[in-house]
This record gives C-alpha cells, sequence and structure tokens, in this order.
C-alpha cells in the first residue's frame, strides 16, 4: 500500500529525500543532515537532525526504529527504542541516537542512520470497570512464561495450563494438536 506525504527542507543541503533501500524494505532510510562530523563517545547520546521536517496525516504516526547494521556493528541505536512523530508534529526530523558500543563512533552527513516507518494509529476509548476478564496467564508477566521451548515448541506454561481430559482446559494442546 503507498500513501502520499508532504516533506519539506529544513535548511539547505545536498540530500536526497528518504528512501527505500530496496523493494521488499518496509522503512525509508533517513540521513544525518550535519554542517560537521559528529563523534559519539561509549555512551554518548545525540539528537541528530535529517534535514527535513513532514507531514503525517491523522491516524497516522511516523516510527522511528534503529538501523540494525549499525546496531550490531557498531552498538549505535535509539535512545528511546523506537521514536514516535505524532501527526501534529511540524518541526525537523531529528534522530535521539545513542552509542552502546565500545568505542566511538563518528557520523558524518549523508550516513544513514535510521529508518522511518508510517503506521496507523488506533486510539483507546477507556471503559472503567470493577474487574478484568480472568485467562490462564493472569496477572503473571515477566518471564512468566518462560524462556526456553519444549520440545514440541510450546511453552512451559503451555504444558502446565493443558490438560486433555479437563473441557476447562485451552482449546490447542502444546503440540499444536
Amino acid at each position: 500500500m503507498n500513501r502520499s506525504l508532504r516533506i519539506a527542507r529544513v535548511g539547505l543541503h545536498d540530500l536526497g529525500l528518504p528512501a527505500y533501500q530496496t523493494a521488499g524494505a518496509a522503512g525509508l532510510d533517513l540521513q544525518a543532515c550535519l554542517p560537521a562530523p559528529v563523534t559519539l563517545a561509549p555512551l554518548a547520546r545525540h539528537a541528530v537532525p535529517t534535514g527535513f521536517a513532514v507531514e503525517i496525516p491523522s491516524g497516522f504516526e511516523l516510527q522511528i526504529r534503529a538501523r540494525s547494521g549499525l546496531a550490531l556493528r557498531h552498538g549505535l541505536t535509539l535512545v528511546n527504542g523506537v521514536g514516535t512523530i505524532d501527526s501534529d508534529y511540524r518541526g525537523e526530523l531529528a534522530v535521539l541516537l545513542v552509542n552502546l558500543g565500545a568505542g566511538p563512533v563518528t557520523l558524518v552527513h549523508g550516513d544513514r542512520i535510521a529508518q522511518a516507518v508510517l503506521a496507523p494509529v488506533t486510539r483507546i476509548l477507556w471503559e472503567e470497570c470493577a474487574d478484568l476478564s480472568e485467562t490462564v496467564r493472569g496477572p503473571n508477566g515477566f518471564g512468566s512464561t518462560g524462556l526456553h521451548a519444549t520440545q514440541s515448541g510450546a511453552t512451559a506454561l503451555d504444558a502446565a495450563r493443558f490438560d486433555p481430559g479437563d473441557p476447562a482446559s485451552d482449546d490447542v494442546s502444546p503440540t499444536g494438536q
């Protein structure tokens, strides 16, 4: 699916528009728009300008995501995990980078530093209640489903909650049968 978005240059620069690098790419690559190189020491953070502002349609957000190669090779990732650009923001896009690597990383004008993905947004309408429906998992979180899959691919929680003799047990067995 394609959708047109309005994009404006911020200042004078020679960067091309953000672009998909392959036919199957989900994200457009964003480039650093820098007047001079920027070096990030280990654990240093920097808001890297991109030289562009965009008009995101109502009902959408622009997600800013790390580039996997930069994360793997240099430890360069986003400070906030995934950035969200709201539809009512009209300023220059900046990428909040952090260097989690062991050595310094130098960025220069034109480096591809992040990816942008347009995504629909569903707004929440709260429905306050006294209690929530029950599930097998219940309030158990943070590791409650286990770390290792069983030989069948089911987790320890799946195996513990399935009882073939109990009609109240989950419909799917740990083996998928």
